[in-house]
């Protein structure tokens, strides 16, 4: 079965709706959204953890360390340890983590083309 890897911030991000201006709510909204889909996801976000209520089936997972790429860092590391790589799809448009992904045989999907899949 497939599980979607998602880029949490990449994907927030991919829309300019104001979420910096409430960078938790942007986060829960996006989680509420992906229980929707009714698939398995991971989503990994950058930032401090903070307790997200009801996340159903959604793994939620904050990056394990600050800075730069931490949560690119993070999903790479997600892949590289799948028993089955190829059944991964991984939301990002980072070009540089796309590549990373793609090299362990997971799939990419872009995350605009995503969101457009849960609006």
């Amino acid at each position: 079965m497939t599980r979607w890897v998602v880029d949490g911030l990449n994907v927030i991000g991919s829309r300019p709706t104001g979420w910096w201006r409430d960078r938790p709510g942007a986060m829960r909204d996006l989680v509420a959204r992906l229980r929707e889909l009714g698939e398995p996801v991971t989503v990994i976000f950058d930032g401090r953890p903070f307790e997200i209520e009801d996340p159903g089936e959604v793994d939620v997972r904050f990056a394990s360390r600050g800075g730069r790429n931490a949560a690119d860092d993070d999903i790479a590391a997600f892949v590289e340890g799948a028993d089955d790589p190829a059944g991964l799809r991984v939301v990002t448009s980072d070009s540089e983590l796309a590549a990373r992904v793609r090299a362990h045989g997971a799939e990419v999907v872009g995350s605009g083309e995503f969101r457009a899949r849960l609006d």
